[in-house]
């Protein structure tokens, strides 16, 4: 049975500290002492743990993820997917992940807290605001951070990955405007956010390049959820003038969208088509030869993965330039849309 770091140090005779340097190569450590220390450790059988590499190096190696208090955050699979990516990616390298689920009006000062104690080398933010003062304050705090998203189109001066919402929804808008649809409905999320105030402007320049009218009556942001998709496409249902295609923001609200039509005794991609954004989520696929939903497809999983990636990177390289990722999406032809009714 091999011994612990404190067991090892005691034996040596020296401080934790000196040997968890020596054996991680610090160069600090002069080499006499570093070889009486690799040879006490292989005569003891030293196994180093992971709080010993911690003492060695100075870091905490967590990373932070503040999520502000919500019903849906924690359920929403969008979030889940992206959780899961960045899981794989912090265990691969030795990192740990710590949650915190707070109220809104904490969330600054548990980002203080955090850095104070010297818990986490770096934080993830999530869902980016218009004008979002995280971002200001973990600049002040000197804190390595990563946004999944954007504040707003001119941040260089800090790592975000992001995808190119505004081009989605332009595509996604045109797509149907070429099918015959003149009358499109939104379901988009909450524009608090800078993702949906992008999904937002894409659809309104596309109609404005056309020549349509925007119809406030069709339009929605709201949270992204089953329920809403639902209840808000059975009130454009209602409608003397009601739309021949809605454009949705998630695959969540496509899919209350599609109950609400079939229990009007209608059929998706006959009288009414639709437009998804977001529909690879791990447990809901949108798959098939000719899958069920023509979406805008871009993988959150593959986003968290390559966000905890930037994040690493920045914590281990203190100094280097900020990093910025725009991905596009794929657009994927499926059976929700069709020719505009005449």
């Amino acid at each position: 049975m091999g011994v612990n770091l404190k067991q090892l140090a005691q034996a040596l005779g020296i401080s934790q500290t000196t040997v968890s340097r020596a054996l991680n190569g610090f160069p600090e450590v002069s080499e006499k002492t570093r070889r009486k220390v690799l040879d006490m450790a292989q005569q003891l059988n030293y196994s180093p743990s992971p709080h010993a590499k911690k003492l060695a190096t100075g870091k905490s190696k967590t990373i932070g993820h503040i999520v502000p208090q919500s019903d849906h955050m924690m359920i929403n699979p969008l979030f889940s997917d992206f959780i899961a990516g960045a899981g794989e990616t912090y265990s691969k390298a030795g990192y740990d992940m710590l949650m915190s689920i707070v109220p809104r009006e904490l969330e600054e000062k548990t980002y203080y807290k955090l850095v104070a104690s010297k818990r986490v080398d770096g934080m993830m933010v999530h869902a980016p605001l218009v004008g979002d003062t995280r971002i200001a304050l973990l600049k002040k705090l000197n804190m390595p951070f990563v946004v999944h998203g954007r504040s707003a189109d001119d941040d260089t001066t800090y790592s975000w990955l992001d995808v190119n919402n505004r081009r989605s929804f332009q595509r996604a808008t045109r797509l149907l405007i070429d099918l015959g649809h003149r009358r499109i409905g939104l379901l988009n999320g909450i524009e608090s956010m800078t993702f949906a105030q992008r999904r937002r402007m894409g659809y309104l320049e596309t109609l404005e390049a056309h020549g349509i009218e925007a119809a406030p009556e069709i339009m929605f942001s709201e949270d992204m959820m089953e329920p809403y998709g639902y209840l808000r496409t059975r009130q454009m249902l209602s409608l003397a003038d009601r739309p021949t295609a809605i454009l949705c923001s998630s695959i969540l609200p496509a899919m209350g969208s599609v109950r609400a039509i079939q229990e009007a005794g209608l059929e998706t991609g006959r009288d009414i088509s639709i437009v998804t954004h977001d529909d690879t989520l791990s447990f809901l696929a949108n798959s098939g030869d000719i899958p069920m939903f023509t979406a805008l497809r871009s993988s959150i999983k593959s986003a968290g993965k390559r966000c905890a990636e930037m994040l690493i990177e920045a914590i281990e390289n203190p100094g280097m330039s900020p990093v910025h990722e725009l991905w596009e999406t794929e657009l994927v032809l499926g059976n929700s849309t069709g020719p505009a009714p005449t």
